[in-house]
């Protein structure tokens, strides 16, 4: 069989995966408002359930579902959740827990400061480098202006 330009593009487009934009787009949506919706629940139940003040309840949720992540990423679940939910599991808070669990999981067998401790921040790192720098320049910023 010969090839040429139309053959070659035939065999490609045959074996090239389909896209699924529209599809990613509405699980991201489900799942990311499912873990918003979580913690509207959590902030409300110590509004009502333990006559915490708004402010102090939001924070309070935030540390709850930090602490959900962190456990979910520990039994391997949150990958699962990953899978189907994409950017809806990795925009919120929880994303960034599960970006922090993660590698001190896996750097934990060579010991907590060389392991652990040395590259617990491998991935949020950068997130929280650009974030203060952002927020320094828009602080910087507001004050000249």
């Amino acid at each position: 069989m010969k090839y040429n330009k139309n053959n070659y593009k035939q065999i490609v487009d045959e074996f090239t995966p389909k896209n699924k934009i529209l599809k990613n787009c509405f699980f991201a949506f489900i799942f990311g408002g499912a873990i918003c919706l979580l913690g509207e629940i959590i902030k409300n139940m110590f509004i009502s359930g333990f006559s915490v003040s708004e402010e102090d309840a939001g924070s309070m949720a935030s540390v709850v579902l930090v602490a959900l992540s962190a456990i979910l990423t520990g039994i391997g679940w949150y990958d699962k959740l990953g899978k189907y939910g994409g950017a809806g599991t990795v925009v919120p808070i929880t994303g960034f827990a599960n970006s922090v669990v993660s590698p001190a999981l896996e750097y934990k067998r060579e010991g907590y400061i060389l392991g652990t401790a040395a590259n617990i921040f491998k991935l949020a790192g950068p997130v929280l480098v650009f974030g203060y720098l952002t927020s320094f320049i828009a602080g910087l910023l507001s004050l000249v202006l």
